[in-house]
């Protein structure tokens, strides 16, 4: 984290525990956090998306023949699903709420600003 945080310049600004992980966003980057055993379910997966519709992405999902690996669940910052995709890939599809996309996507975005300028 030390290094993330020395590369942008700033703390984390959004810190919070789900089950067993801490997980903390700074800048664009989300970490994942926790033990050998409990980050063993998402070990091979890539950073989470965010997306404004969990529910209309699995039909997008499906065509595209990935699998969906985790049905969608609630979140502290929404509602999330994992799915790996035709290639292999396995993917975090997250759904924010929208307060958060207000105050991490569309106010910096008013702003002028990145998201990796939080």
């Amino acid at each position: 984290m030390l290094t993330l945080q020395r590369l942008h310049g700033r703390e984390p600004h959004l810190r919070f525990r789900l089950g067993e992980w801490d997980l903390a966003g700074i800048g664009d980057m989300f970490i994942v956090a926790g033990s050998d055993e409990s980050l063993a379910p998402i070990r091979d997966s890539y950073e989470p998306v965010i997306i404004s519709d969990l529910d209309s992405m699995q039909k997008e999902l499906l065509a595209a023949e990935a699998v969906i690996t985790q049905p969608i669940v609630a979140v502290p910052t929404g509602r999330m699903r994992f799915a790996r995709h035709a290639s292999g890939l396995h993917v975090e599809y997250i759904e924010w709420t929208d307060e958060l996309v207000e105050r991490f996507i569309r106010a910096p975005q008013r702003a002028g600003r990145l998201s990796s300028e939080l």
